[in-house]
């Protein structure tokens, strides 16, 4: 019988006070993730959960809040020459990520200026 981690439930990172809405336009609306719903104990805290393609991103509000740049969620997406020129006609730049082998990659920054990596798999 194992007792072993068994993957990544999600990930949080911090997000000013009273930013959900700017948090929903960035996390659903551009980078298409969809909005799950906190508890109710939870939700009176403030923030934002969302979840896609086996991600989950939990947005917590954090008082004196500082963008996190170098620690960093890494999303897997399927195309991401489409996705950043999508991200790109919605206003969101993208900078070229560092070479990883098997993997193309950007780096992007939440309206907060948290940074999130975007990852594609090369074939082979």
């Amino acid at each position: 019988m194992s007792a072993g981690v068994v993957g990544i439930d999600h990930v949080q990172i911090a997000m000013p006070p009273g930013e959900e809405d700017r948090a929903r336009g960035f996390y659903a609306d551009i980078l298409g993730l969809t909005e799950v719903p906190k508890p109710a104990d939870m939700a009176k805290r403030g923030g934002c959960w969302f979840a896609g393609g086996g991600a989950q991103i939990h947005l917590g509000v954090e008082q004196g809040f500082v963008p996190a740049k170098k620690a960093h969620p890494a999303l897997l997406v399927d195309d991401l020459a489409k996705f950043c020129a999508r991200l790109a006609q919605a206003g969101v730049t993208s900078s070229e990520g560092g070479p990883l082998e098997g993997y193309v990659r950007a780096d992007i920054h939440d309206p907060f200026g948290n940074r999130i990596e975007l990852m594609q798999r090369l074939p082979g």
